[in-house]
């Protein structure tokens, strides 16, 4: 089963980056999904499918509203 994901959304993938981090945020979305390594900012494109059966859980799961939550007054 595809899961439903959106930009700025942090997942944790089944195996860890050779920099020994396993948690990813969503850059690109479309047929690939585009992910950057939160260690070591390393940029890589997956088949969507592949991310599917990768993703372990969502770390922080990005509700489209925090990049307009500016409350300075």
């Amino acid at each position: 089963m595809l899961t439903e994901m959106n930009m700025g959304d942090v997942i944790r993938l089944r195996k860890p980056h050779p920099c020994g981090n396993t948690d990813w945020v969503v850059v690109r979305l479309g047929a690939d999904i585009g992910l950057k390594c939160l260690g070591c900012e390393r940029r890589i494109l997956l088949p969507r499918r592949d991310v599917a059966k990768r993703m372990k859980t969502y770390v922080h799961k990005d509700e489209g509203g925090s990049a307009s939550s500016n409350e300075s007054s």
